[in-house]
């Protein structure tokens, strides 16, 4: 067993300084299928995910909580550690895990409150039959009457025994219902979160276009900047994934405390980011995106891991107005061409969509 915890290891730990460059994606599909075959995984997309995250994406902490499983992990124990990293493919299974949560916690007290009202149905029964006896039969004496009252009196003790216990079921079925629900809108808000730099992703960033351009009438004065950062892959090449990792994540802290509060940020993908600025006209998008630049300029210095500065990070900046667009799609296809302009001219690596003079709405962009 100890042999086999070994080898695990070998096939889950991140790459070295050595392995700079990623490898081929075909060979990284065998080393998942051979990992999956050894340990007797089963072939799901949700397990499959799981294993990449470990191996290829070099996650330390899914990779060591893989390991700690053992040799052939039950698919509970993958499942419970996917919600645990809340994977993408997993959220269905918090969703699952809230409904047969409820689904229990209602069985418990539907049988709960079947059995209470049992109890008391007799309890009705036997008031009514005593009632009655002592209307009926005068000639009874006051030890029997007696009697039969400290059997209601017990009975009575019982049904508000049984609705105490009602009553602590359903707040604890209400308590775990609520902290599956908690997990699975966290699980749900990881499909919208970009896991390296913990801002919105492409898929969130989307989802804004559309509620900003699903309304009555065209949107109007809210302006779209992509931003490229300059020769990134170069970066990579250079000093590794690593490197360009914490590269980025630096970067989203300082994008993040750059934008205002209704502002938003989001990692569409690779070293893309893009961000939506309402009440805004194409002079007060101009000065954002110099804004920015500038930020990133003073905040943030890129260094080698021998200490070596690399000076300051460039930016391109594209930017676009929604009031030339009735898309989405189109708002995006004119910022790309603004960052495809902004790249081409390394002196002026800011550029606005088409040559129309810059309007202000008057927002104060300080």
């Amino acid at each position: 067993m100890q042999s086999d915890a070994n080898a695990s290891h070998q096939h889950i730990q991140p790459l070295n300084a050595q392995q700079q460059k990623p490898p081929v994606a075909q060979d990284n599909l065998q080393k998942i299928t051979a990992f999956m075959a050894k340990h007797q995984i089963a072939g799901l997309p949700r397990n499959f995910e799981l294993v990449y995250e470990a191996m290829v994406s070099r996650n330390a902490e899914v990779a060591r909580d893989l390991l700690a499983l053992g040799a052939q992990p039950s698919q509970i124990a993958l499942d419970h550690l996917g919600l645990k990293h809340r994977l993408v493919s997993h959220c269905g299974l918090a969703d699952e895990h809230v409904q047969s949560e409820a689904t229990a916690a209602l069985k418990r007290l539907a049988e709960q409150v079947s059995f209470g009202l049992m109890r008391k149905q007799t309890f009705t029964r036997a008031l009514e039959t005593i009632v009655k006896s002592i209307r009926e039969d005068e000639t009874r004496g006051l030890s029997e009457i007696m009697e039969e009252l400290d059997f209601l009196d017990s009975a009575a003790r019982d049904l508000i025994h049984d609705e105490a216990e009602i009553e602590l079921k359903l707040k604890t079925g209400l308590a775990q219902i609520e902290a599956a629900e908690r997990t699975a809108e966290a699980a749900r808000a990881m499909v919208l979160t970009d896991r390296l730099t913990e801002l919105p992703n492409r898929i969130a960033f989307m989802n804004r276009l559309e509620d900003l351009y699903d309304r009555d009438s065209a949107p109007f004065g809210t302006a779209m900047l992509l931003v490229d950062i300059d020769n990134f892959k170069e970066i990579n090449r250079q000093f590794g994934d690593e490197a360009g990792n914490k590269l980025l994540r630096r970067l989203a802290a300082v994008f993040r405390k750059t934008i205002k509060k209704h502002d938003f940020v989001a990692r569409i993908e690779g070293d893309d980011f893009a961000f939506l600025f309402s009440d805004v006209g194409a002079t007060e998008a101009q000065a954002i995106a110099e804004r920015l630049r500038t930020a990133v300029e003073n905040n943030l210095i890129f260094a080698t891991e021998q200490g070596r500065s690399q000076g300051t990070l460039g930016l391109s900046i594209g930017y676009a107005m929604t009031a030339d667009t009735t898309t989405p799609s189109e708002l995006i296809a004119h910022a790309q061409s603004a960052l495809a302009t902004a790249r081409t001219t390394p002196r002026h690596p800011i550029a606005g969509y088409g040559s129309e003079r810059p309007r202000s709405l008057g927002r104060n962009v300080a």
